[in-house]
């Protein structure tokens, strides 16, 4: 193998890398912010976990790179312990504390947003969800009822924002025969019971699409539209990570079928081997994914602390420091324990082929 193959082959890996590394320096430059903006004293802005390789700044915050690229820190004075500095994170109203928890989640989900937006205007139109025509041969839906011109606006009860909603919530389907609500000449009708064909794919049987949505282009024209597009498909894509986490609960995936870091990193790269479109659109998930992620009422994570911080905005009673470290250690050592099952999956999917580096 030649030099310019190896890496050509390493290349997409090394930008899948930095760009996560970007995407948590974008969440955490949210803290850090926002903790400016409140008068919040930073002892340190950090990139990354481990030893540190290098730092600088001589006022009260220092800015350092550290060696591990999953992750990064805003280190505020007052943040794990008692402080008698006025400027100290634990000294300052809940509701500024609560902004500054909050923070690293809107970065991400403003990020997702603009994402979308660039994905759009990369892509030169976007779907619709009025069905547009049927494949050849499709017969199942349109003995369902399903007709052309038809706006679907639920499947199983779920609402649909954006064309990319029919897809999942037909390919997602438990079975290949689903209850969708269409408007129809300015009416809603039920359509009960519309099958579609399928195939099996690794021991799952999947909803095959058997018709198209008409699609619109993007001009200066109907910017607004390609706004609201762009956050619809945000609101989706973040909807999408409480539906997945419900069916998780529920027993519908295992922990075997999530992703962790490897297989992020292993996604993007492919992402970037194929096109700029597909890289973007796999970045706006992940920073989606990150942020609401982030606000899941879990110890450890941002969500966690802004459900202490909203008992104590209730209570009028602040939570003592050694209990509410106890509660976010104990948080962050089981999500440490999942970090590792799922790293375990992801490093076998390698081993096996299912990924491919």
């Amino acid at each position: 193998m030649t030099a310019s193959e190896i890496w050509g082959n390493v290349w997409p890996y090394l930008l899948a890398l930095l760009l996560f590394a970007l995407l948590v320096s974008i969440h955490e430059f949210g803290h850090f912010f926002v903790a400016k903006l409140c008068g919040i004293k930073v002892n340190e802005f950090a990139l990354g976990f481990g030893p540190k390789l290098f730092s600088f700044g001589k006022k009260e915050t220092k800015y350092s790179l550290r060696l591990i690229p999953f992750g990064g820190f805003c280190a505020m004075e007052g943040e794990d312990e008692e402080s008698t500095d006025g400027r100290a994170y634990c000294n300052k109203p809940v509701y500024k504390r609560i902004a500054v928890c909050a923070a690293g989640a809107i970065n991400n989900l403003i990020l997702g947003f603009l994402l979308f937006v660039l994905l759009l205007c990369l892509s030169g139109a976007f779907g619709t969800t009025v069905v547009a025509n049927f494949n050849e041969g499709a017969t199942s839906c349109l003995e369902g009822g399903l007709q052309a011109e038809d706006k679907i606006k639920e499947i199983d009860g779920r609402k649909i924002f954006c064309h990319r909603d029919i897809s999942y919530m037909l390919i997602n389907s438990e079975d290949t025969v689903v209850d969708i609500t269409v408007e129809r000449d300015g009416k809603e009708i039920e359509l009960k019971n519309v099958s579609f064909p399928s195939q099996e794919i690794e021991g799952k049987r999947y909803i095959s699409l058997d018709f198209k949505v008409y699609g619109v282009k993007v001009s200066w024209g109907n910017a607004l539209q390609v706004i609201k597009v762009a956050a619809l498909e945000t609101f989706s894509a973040a909807r999408l990570v409480w539906m997945t986490l419900i069916d998780m609960i529920g027993g519908r995936y295992g922990l075997n079928e999530m992703m962790g870091p490897v297989g992020t990193i292993s996604a993007v790269g492919e992402a970037a081997k194929a096109n700029l479109s597909s890289l973007v659109y796999m970045m706006a998930i992940i920073t989606v994914n990150l942020g609401v992620f982030n606000l899941i009422p879990f110890p450890a994570l941002d969500g966690g602390r802004i459900l202490l911080l909203a008992v104590e905005g209730v209570t009028r009673k602040k939570i003592p420091e050694k209990y509410e470290s106890w509660i976010h250690a104990a948080g962050l050592m089981l999500l440490l324990l999942l970090m590792l099952v799922v790293g375990a999956n992801d490093i076998k999917r390698l081993i096996t082929g299912r990924w491919n580096l």
